[in-house]
């Protein structure tokens, strides 16, 4: 059952991070306007179940007015909301609250901040922990994402395979920039889909192209031209010519049904299917996009 729509407010960001599974920059296009916004409240309150709305990115706070808006029609429709934000305009405690008061008197239930070295360096004083000073000050909750860069560990009990912590999912620009040096292992070895609940999803991410999104890339129709209601009730993951594959067999049996080779080995699950995506992108277009989350064209051809 699905509880929580994530907009994908805009695919821009202030950074341009190695981590970043959806490949944002500060170029990267893809915005809603308020009107979309609204529209996709009014029809997701025709989905039963549905409780949370998220805001994120990209980075929301860059198009702030239009964030607040759609937080405030967010409630008025009866849903929880949240932002995901890296914290870039939280240049002081002062000004950080001065950023989310709008949101608290809007009804914000949740604000998850970045505070890690790819968004703010190896500093004490980011602008995460001023965010979240700011917040405490307003009665606000807020909740830190960290992610470290990959570091390989030795298994527990030193049985088994190298465990690779700093929490980052090998997709998008991870899986370009972070893998290098990791160890690998050889298709045949990636028999399931870990980190996506494909058969009956509780969120899904929306952009302003139209794409309801399962998992970043993966999209299962375009909500301006069918509603997206209407998606969400006849989604069958069995018959979407991606979603099915990785439910049956994970990201092998993708690559084996679509004849998919490639020559290195992969970290892990995300990685493989991702690349392996990457690889079918112009045989099933409607479903693996948009485009740009898979990378620069020079990297795509």
């Amino acid at each position: 059952m699905l509880t929580g729509i994530h907009f994908l407010l805009t695919y821009s960001c202030t950074y341009e991070c190695d981590h970043c599974f959806l490949y944002c920059s500060p170029n990267t296009e893809g915005t809603f306007t308020i009107d979309q916004v609204k529209r996709v409240l009014d029809d997701a309150k025709r989905i039963p179940g549905m409780e949370w709305v998220y805001f994120e990115g990209g980075e929301a706070f860059m198009y702030y007015p239009v964030m607040l808006e759609g937080m405030r029609a967010a409630k008025k429709a009866g849903f929880k909301t949240g932002v995901v934000t890296n914290c870039y305009w939280a240049t002081s405690e002062n000004d950080a609250a001065l950023w989310l008061g709008p949101l608290v008197q809007a009804g914000i239930d949740d604000l998850s901040m970045s505070d890690d070295e790819f968004h703010h360096g190896d500093t004490q004083i980011t602008p995460a922990k001023m965010a979240a000073t700011a917040a405490a000050r307003l009665g606000l909750s807020a909740t830190s994402i960290c992610i470290d860069k990959p570091a390989v560990k030795p298994p527990a009990g030193g049985k088994g395979d190298p465990v690779i912590g700093g929490g980052a999912l090998f997709k998008g620009r991870a899986a370009d920039k972070l893998t290098s040096g990791l160890p690998v292992k050889a298709p045949g070895a990636f028999s399931q889909c870990l980190h996506e609940e494909l058969v009956a999803p509780k969120r899904v991410h929306v952009d302003a192209f139209g794409n309801v999104q399962v998992c970043q890339g993966i999209s299962i129709g375009n909500m301006w031209s069918v509603p997206l209601s209407q998606l969400i009730a006849e989604y069958d993951a069995d018959t979407h010519p991606i979603c099915g594959p990785l439910v049956h067999g994970g990201p092998d049996a993708l690559a084996k049904t679509y004849q998919v080779s490639l020559p290195n080995g992969f970290v892990d699950e995300c990685h493989y299917c991702f690349l392996v995506r990457r690889a079918l992108l112009d045989r099933f277009p409607e479903a693996l996009t948009p485009k740009h989350v898979y990378g620069p064209a020079e990297i795509r051809a």
